[in-house]
């Protein structure tokens, strides 16, 4: 089985619709893959629709935290997306993001940069807009050669020029609504230094006890020493251990299953899960 648990699509920062996303990743041979949309499970219905025959959807979200000041990303599987509590905390960081995207543009405006609201506004079409689509406004204009060139303190880095901060949610609060919601939670690309400052692992330890169940090792932005480091401390911690593309279509180089988990990994978040079920593809519309 080959199994990405980490995608998104137009329903927060992707290029793919939800539809688009299903379908490419039947194509590129996937067997589960799971839709994390940032802070919104609104694409779900849209790739359940789609879903292919032979492909399972695993319906998740990638949700905004912040510990101790660093900004950080936890993955929830299988929750239930209607229970009040973790439905409520998501709209109140889903609800952050415009204002928070209207000021880096005033901020880039500032700089000098002819950025304008509605640019931002048209790339997110609709979606959970956030710092890849401001990025992607960037590259229409010339001001960097990629999206990946605008994460730096020059632009939209963590305490960058243009940054602003937004809601995010404390990760031992985001950990106890996820499980209160019948989910397992995962910590993103926990060792992404290029993203900004990273969870020191004693805060990784004081998450474990907390109830998170897994981290994210295999991943674009962890080397090869990080993957060893990560996979060392899952040991000691219990966590289980994913990989996943973190895919955004065409915002990022990556591809759909660049980077998988194991199945006995995958079954274990089945088997933890009382929120939702995966999805088994049917044929799609």
């Amino acid at each position: 089985m080959r199994i990405d648990l980490h995608c998104h699509s137009t329903a927060s920062d992707g290029t793919d619709t939800p539809a688009e996303l299903v379908k490419n990743a039947a194509a590129a041979g996937l067997d589960v893959v799971a839709l994390t949309d940032h802070d919104t499970t609104r694409g779900y219905a849209e790739a359940i629709a789609a879903l292919p025959e032979g492909l399972t959807l695993v319906p998740g979200a990638e949700l905004s935290c912040r510990y101790d000041g660093i900004s950080m990303h936890l993955l929830a599987y299988l929750f239930d997306p209607e229970e009040p509590a973790l439905l409520a905390e998501r709209e109140l960081v889903r609800d952050d993001r415009v204002p928070r995207a209207q000021g880096m543009v005033a901020k880039l405006n500032a700089l000098g940069v002819p950025v304008t609201w509605e640019r931002v506004e048209r790339i997110a079409a609709g979606g959970s807009v956030g710092r890849p689509h401001v990025a992607t406004a960037l590259v229409e204009l010339g001001v960097v050669p990629t999206v990946g060139d605008a994460f730096t303190e020059e632009w939209l880095a963590d305490g960058g020029r243009a940054f602003v901060e937004k809601h995010e949610t404390d990760p031992f609060e985001a950990i106890r609504l996820v499980k209160g919601a019948g989910g397992v939670c995962v910590f993103a690309h926990p060792a992404a230094a290029k993203r900004g400052r990273t969870v020191p692992e004693s805060g990784i330890a004081e998450m474990a006890a907390a109830g998170l169940d897994g981290i994210e090792v295999d991943h674009m932005d962890h080397d090869a020493d990080a993957r060893a480091r990560l996979r060392g401390l899952a040991g000691e911690l219990g966590l289980l251990v994913t990989g996943s593309s973190d895919y955004h279509g065409s915002r990022k180089t990556v591809s759909l299953g660049a980077y998988t988990t194991d199945p006995e990994v995958y079954g274990e978040i089945t088997r933890r899960a009382t929120g939702a079920f995966p999805v088994p593809g049917t044929g799609g519309a």
